[in-house]
């Protein structure tokens, strides 16, 4: 164990890159944490499911409109390739389109222009880290989060919890700046996108059946189930999002790595172990915070102890994930994403209705068991 803990300090704590994106986004991650929780302590839970129903459908139509993926644009930046601006032309468009539907069909002018920022946020910080550009990604990512706290619960006091949405478009806002930036450095070519169309469109498949299920599942409890229901299983949704902080930092240091040709073996070692404490601690510390600082979410309570098992497989999928993509071999990822999401949705309409917030919880440990597994196996068949 003394070698493990020497590595965990030489490849961790040694890694200067790595510090950096560490440190946004865990200091980031926090600010989101304590955004949600105190939204949770002072609105009731059909109002916390209401908001996070129409921001399941902004990032629905985020994922539709994100043509170059960040998985995209992280490996071909990291690769050199100018191609960004090509992309997020592609991707802007269709993000006005879908702002523009959302407006029309729902009447919510702060859904629709969520959209765009949220196109926007992913786009230029998928660039960023491609450039392997981490303390500028770190700045522009915590800024984010911090006028998110500010604006947020700032419209949340000013307007009601009709305002919260609009605090989140402007929390945007700074990345703009960038947006422009990338269209003076860079042309749009579409001559670029002939030669790679198969990555692109594998992983914007990939994308959109892989993070299909972070809004599916908000999309089909709300009319299933109201929105009572649905707060509290967000509230355990956003406690399991808390635990995977450290396995997305490593995520995200790991890809423009694995695109480079870098080995992190005992990195991803290491990081499994610590999913494993990870899943311990969510296990035994969530059931007493909920009664005492959220009482009006006491369902939540047995939805984030089974949930709290999931991290073990959700890790070890970002891991598999990270390589596969690193070696452009995407389809086999999207396979497995969307074996993964059609297990989600038909666990959520057949087993929700029945056994209600629990069911819902164990159909999401079952879909991230279900893609590491695959993941794992394609990974020490092929022996890549």
């Amino acid at each position: 164990m003394d070698n493990y803990w020497t590595d965990f300090k030489k490849k961790i704590i040694g890694q200067k890159d790595l510090a950096s994106i560490g440190f946004a986004n865990i200091v980031g991650s926090g600010i989101s944490a304590i955004f949600w929780l105190y939204l949770a302590s002072v609105i009731e839970p059909t109002e916390y499911g209401e908001i996070h129903y129409f921001i399941a459908i902004a990032a629905f139509a985020q994922i539709i409109s994100l043509v170059g993926s960040s998985n995209v644009l992280t490996v071909y930046t990291a690769k050199k390739i100018k191609i960004q601006a090509t992309l997020f032309f592609i991707s802007l468009l269709v993000g006005v389109v879908s702002t523009i539907v959302i407006i029309v069909i729902f009447f919510r002018f702060d859904a629709g222009l969520l959209v765009l920022g949220y196109v926007i946020f992913e786009m230029v910080n998928a660039v960023l880290l491609g450039r392997k550009a981490y303390t500028e990604y770190s700045k522009y990512f915590l800024s984010q989060k911090i006028l998110m706290l500010i604006f947020g619960i700032g419209f949340y006091y000013l307007i009601g919890f009709d305002g919260v949405l609009y605090g989140l478009v402007l929390s945007f806002v700074p990345y703009i700046v960038l947006i422009f930036r990338e269209f003076k450095e860079t042309k749009i070519d579409f001559s670029l996108l002939k030669s790679r169309k198969g990555f692109i469109v594998n992983n914007y498949a990939l994308s959109f059946s892989g993070r299909i299920s972070s809004t599916i599942d908000k999309l089909v409890i709300a009319p299933l189930l109201g929105f009572a229901l649905l707060g509290n299983y967000s509230l355990a949704l956003q406690l399991f999002v808390i635990l995977m902080i450290l396995p997305m930092i490593i995520y995200k240091y790991l890809l423009p790595q694995d695109a480079s040709g870098e080995s992190n073996r005992k990195l991803r070692y290491i990081t499994m172990l610590l999913s494993v404490g990870i899943t311990v601690l969510g296990i035994v510390l969530f059931p007493y915070i909920i009664p005492n600082f959220f009482p009006k979410f006491i369902y939540a309570i047995d939805a984030i102890e089974i949930m709290s098992v999931a991290i073990i497989p959700a890790t070890l999928t970002l891991l598999c994930t990270s390589k596969l993509l690193g070696l452009e071999k995407s389809k086999f990822v999207l396979i497995t994403e969307v074996i993964s999401t059609s297990t989600l949705v038909v666990g959520f309409i057949i087993v929700g209705p029945i056994f209600g917030i629990m069911g819902l919880a164990s159909v999401f440990v079952l879909s991230y068991t279900l893609e590491a597994a695959l993941l794992f196996c394609i990974i020490k068949i092929k022996k890549y």
